[in-house]
């Protein structure tokens, strides 16, 4: 009989998933799941986590919402995974509370920038195969980086090659924009479409007036074949 009062008075929101450690700091609920082989994000977290610690596992992908019924969570640590892929909406619910966000020494060459812009916390970007694009430049001009790790922001894999294995922030002094040169490459883009478009129409008004000419020259010599009324008259 106890054990079940036990059971009905523990509130399910406070509960501890299988392969983590709750605990306490500063009178907050921290949850450390750190090296625990996770492939996924657990989905049974407690909702009044503050602190939770998920490095060093082989997480590969943040979903939409993973994080959305943490209302309370200031602090996230995705460290030393193999993420790879991070959705649009994976910090969603949790944007406005969100102090620090780590994902350092990740698989990630390119993410939303929609994902991290929404973001008040400081974010640890650094060791990472990033391809250095627009995305990542607005991330690193408008999000609030981690001053200690921005210069380890370095170009994988970049448009030219004279840019890979440098620091992101050191090819940007430099005066490169990668906005830039997606916008010219949108213009581009923009101006051969409207080239073809017109060359459609150019081709069938030609093709059209050239059609009506055929059938206007038919007509007339149609017209002369017809005996003329002259001819009935005599």
């Amino acid at each position: 009989q106890a054990f079940f009062c036990l059971l009905l008075c523990v509130p399910w929101g406070s509960s501890c998933p299988p392969s983590c450690q709750c605990t306490e700091r500063a009178g907050a609920k921290a949850v450390l799941c750190s090296s625990r082989h996770l492939e996924e994000i657990p989905k049974d977290i407690p909702k009044d986590a503050v602190f939770l610690k998920l490095d060093a596992n082989s997480i590969t992908r943040i979903p939409s919402n993973a994080f959305r019924h943490l209302s309370h969570l200031e602090e996230l640590d995705l460290s030393r995974n193999a993420i790879e892929k991070i959705d649009r909406a994976a910090f969603k619910g949790v944007a406005a509370g969100l102090r620090t966000l780590d994902l350092s020494s990740n698989r990630i060459r390119s993410i939303p920038k929609e994902a991290l812009l929404a973001l008040n916390a400081k974010l640890r970007l650094a060791n990472n195969p990033w391809h250095c694009e627009c995305a990542l430049q607005e991330v690193l001009w408008e999000a609030q980086l981690d001053p200690d790790s921005v210069q380890d922001i370095t170009c994988h894999t970049a448009p030219r090659e004279e840019y890979v294995g440098k620091p992101l922030l050191q090819v940007l002094d430099a005066g490169v924009n990668f906005c830039s040169v997606r916008q010219r490459t949108m213009d581009v883009a923009m101006f051969i479409t409207m080239f073809g478009w017109f060359t459609m129409v150019i081709v069938y008004v030609i093709c059209y007036v050239r059609h009506n000419r055929e059938d206007t020259c038919k007509h007339v010599d149609y017209l002369k074949s017809l005996p003329s009324t002259q001819g009935h008259a005599e």
